[in-house]
Formats: structure tokens, C-alpha cells, sequence
């Protein structure tokens, strides 16, 4: 094993403990509890969640076709991706129809990019343990501060309002079968650390990173961030 004698997913939580104890506290996320987040702001963050979903989708499909994958490994993620489709992206479609809007002819904005480029590249060009590493962020961030969000929002009580859907999203991220999977994903991720052939500081430095890339997520929801505009100026003679 490449980097150190004994490793786990839970090194890589502990390295990266300072990036997710900022983002459990992010203010898009406070603000979903204590119902001030504007929907414009939640309506912006759903739509670039289902374009990410759609690649993260992709990622586990192909992690699961990666040569020297068990049988049985190949089959859950194939279950895992469905299981983003299935539930996740059919929360952010039951919202669309509420809305009556549709991610046709969306793009993903900035850190959006950044983020399903960056896991999807580990994915296409690095061993397979680095695949699982860089999608685990998605799955255990989202536990997290789904579950931390559970906490925050016994604590507030009847002492706020927000609106359902706010309150259907953190149900199903703090949620116990969110949980189960994440656990199970997390399980993948410690059996691939005790392949010696495995980099596991290479592992660390993508999990990191997309610890890194879930804050970003977020700041750019909360700042309703776009692509600049690029306006072509006319010529004038001198």
C-alpha cells in the first residue's frame, strides 16, 4: 500500500475535518433550516444538483464496468447509481413539477463544472480506488450535514417556518436509508485502502479536494453564480 501501512475512509474524514466542520455551517444550509433562504436561491441549487446527479450517475456506472471489479462490488454500484436516480433526482424532479420548470437547456454553472470534471477525469484517467475516493465526498458530506441539519432543525422547533420542500430535502439527506447506503459506500472505499496496489494518499488528496468542491457547490447556490458574460466591443478608429 502505497503512502502508509494502515489507512481507512476515516483518515481521509479526519484530514479533511476543518473543510466539512466550515461546511455543515454554511449559510445556504443554515439558512434552508431557519427558512430564510430565498427560493430563488434553493430553485437555482436543485437544478444544478440534478445536472451534477446526472454525471455522478455516470461515474458510479463506470466505476462499476472497471476491470477487476467483483461481481458483487460492480452490482451495488450499478444500484447506487440507480439509487441517485431513483430517489435523488426524483426529489429534484417532484420539484420541477411543483415549479413547473426543467433543467432543457441548462448548463451547469461554474463550480458545477469544476466539480463533475474534476470526479469525472479521476474516474476516466486513475485506478479504481481513486474513482471510489473522489465520489465519497458526495455521499458522506451529504449524511453529514444532512444529519446536522436534522439537529438544528429539533433545535429551532415551532420557532420558524420553512417551506416543505426545504423540509423534504433535509428528510431525505439526515434520513436513515441515505444513511445505509453512505455506509455501505464508506465499506467500499475501506476495502479498496487494503489493495496494495492502492495510492492512498493519491485518495486522500481527491477526497479532500472534493470536500473542497462541495463548499464551492454551495457558495455558488447561495451567490446565484453565472458564467461572465462575454460582450464582443466595437472597433473605433484611433
Amino acid at each position: 500500500m502505497t503512502g502508509t501501512e494502515r489507512t481507512s475512509a476515516q483518515t481521509f474524514w479526519d484530514a479533511a475535518v476543518d473543510i466539512i466542520s466550515v461546511t455543515e455551517k454554511h449559510p445556504f444550509l443554515v439558512a434552508m433550516v431557519d427558512g430564510t433562504l430565498p427560493m430563488e436561491n434553493f430553485k437555482y441549487y436543485v437544478i444544478q444538483d440534478a445536472l451534477y446527479l446526472a454525471d455522478f450517475a455516470a461515474s458510479l456506472r463506470l466505476l462499476s464496468e472497471n476491470k477487476g471489479v467483483s461481481v458483487a462490488d460492480s452490482d451495488r454500484l450499478q444500484q447506487f447509481a440507480q439509487g441517485a436516480e431513483d430517489a435523488e433526482l426524483a426529489l429534484h424532479k417532484s420539484f420541477f413539477r411543483e415549479w413547473g420548470i426543467a433543467t432543457d437547456g441548462v448548463e451547469q454553472m461554474p463550480n458545477c463544472l469544476l466539480y463533475t470534471s474534476y470526479m469525472m477525469r479521476v474516474i476516466a484517467t486513475r485506478p479504481h480506488a481513486e474513482g471510489l475516493a473522489v465520489l465519497l465526498p458526495c455521499f458522506w458530506v451529504y449524511m453529514h450535514v444532512g444529519q446536522a441539519m436534522l439537529k438544528l432543525r429539533a433545535d429551532l422547533g415551532d420557532s420558524v417556518t420553512r417551506p416543505a420542500v426545504f423540509d423534504a430535502w433535509i428528510d431525505m439527506y439526515g434520513g436513515e436509508d441515505f444513511a445505509k447506503e453512505v455506509l455501505e459506500y464508506i465499506a467500499m472505499v475501506n476495502a479498496a485502502c487494503t489493495d496494495p496496489s492502492a495510492d492512498v494518499l493519491k485518495m486522500k488528496e481527491h477526497f479532500i479536494m472534493c470536500c473542497k468542491l462541495e463548499h464551492m457547490f454551495w457558495d455558488q447556490a447561495g451567490s446565484l453564480m453565472q458564467w461572465p458574460k462575454f460582450l464582443a466591443t466595437e472597433e473605433t478608429d484611433s
